[in-house]
């Protein structure tokens, strides 16, 4: 039986939570034993959602955990397997080299760290640990974009000769720090990292970036940004982020991938293949949301034993090195920046 806890309960920790609640329903041998927050009203399902629809039918019996405001507690007082970390940014490579340090495994919500050095000091810490680290960038395992990484890695259209990626929704409103600079990276390293990442996970590192950003939001960081990726083989690799879509916009994920014998178009909710000699069609996906999936796997790796090779802390270290070069580059006002 793996016990796991659960270190931040705000919209994403609710999200990870009702995953592992519905893994237990399906009969994997997990426990979600203690959950941590430093806000008792979060511990007792408080707190307010996110800019994405992830809640379940299933009411969630809060009295079943044993219940922390301090993670020292928590690892001192549990006998844990692993824990998951849904903090905000700024605490992530704290809070991870603690639990790694203790003796758990460790996966930790995106993005990884504030910038390439905090990576580097977790990605140490798993090693000097011998536990493991995955970081939740769920767009890995995200039906729609597991879907694109299929086609890319097989060359089943041929090689890719253009890739537009976005992202879109109203000025986040679940926790005062995410509109903190200096705390949460703005929509540049919250929201846009999701698309960077993708970018790194199925093309590897662009050698250079020009990204135009602007700050709308006083302190926030870059609020809107649009990003161009340079390849060797000279593909068009493009990125967008808003959000400051405010009113009745809602939220909007997607890409626009060409081949070169086809495309395919990712709107949200389905994905269209549009080969260049015959008839469309829609994809066939399974209906879950990337969260699931991402839980499901790591939960599965731990039980067999098995390394965690999606998502790995040295890979998404990489996804915030690019990042990192298209700040510098916005701060430049879109001059070409190379990535280490």
């Amino acid at each position: 039986m793996l016990k796991i806890g659960l270190i931040g309960l705000g919209f994403m920790g609710k999200t990870h939570l009702e995953n592992y609640l519905r893994l237990e329903r399906e009969g994997a041998p997990i426990r979600v034993v203690a959950l941590c927050d430093v806000d008792e009203v979060k511990l007792n399902g408080g707190g307010s959602g996110g800019n994405i629809d992830t809640s379940s039918e299933n009411a969630i019996d809060y009295g079943r955990f044993n219940k922390y405001t301090s993670v020292q507690a928590m690892l001192e007082s549990e006998q844990l397997d692993a824990v998951d970390i849904t903090l905000p940014t700024f605490l992530h490579r704290d809070v991870t080299t603690q639990c790694l340090s203790s003796g758990v495994h460790v996966l930790c919500e995106k993005p990884m760290a504030m910038n390439a050095e905090e990576c580097d000091v977790m990605i140490a810490a798993a090693e000097e640990s011998g536990k493991q680290l995955m970081i939740g960038q769920c767009l890995r395992f995200w039906p729609a974009y597991v879907y694109l990484q299929e086609l890319v890695s097989s060359n089943r259209f041929g090689d890719v000769t253009s890739a537009y990626f976005y992202r879109g929704g109203g000025t986040p409103s679940w926790g005062p720090w995410v509109l903190v600079n200096e705390k949460g990276g703005g929509a540049l390293l919250d929201m846009h990292v999701h698309d960077t990442d993708v970018v790194n996970w199925l093309f590897g590192k662009p050698e250079a970036v020009s990204c135009y950003g602007r700050n709308v939001i006083a302190g926030s960081g870059y609020d809107i940004v649009s990003t161009h990726y340079r390849y060797a083989d000279n593909k068009i690799v493009s990125a967008q982020v808003d959000w400051t879509l405010n009113g009745d916009f809602g939220f909007e994920m997607g890409y626009k991938v060409n081949f070169e014998h086809g495309n395919v178009q990712f709107d949200g909710a389905s994905v269209k293949v549009n080969p260049n000699d015959g008839a469309g069609f829609t994809a066939e996906l399974p209906a879950d949301q990337g969260y699931y999936y991402q839980q499901k796997y790591f939960i599965e790796a731990l039980i067999q034993g098995l390394p965690l090779d999606t998502a790995t802390p040295e890979s998404t270290k990489g996804s915030i090195e690019i990042v990192t070069a298209e700040r510098e580059s916005a701060d430049q006002r879109g001059a070409w920046i190379a990535v280490p």
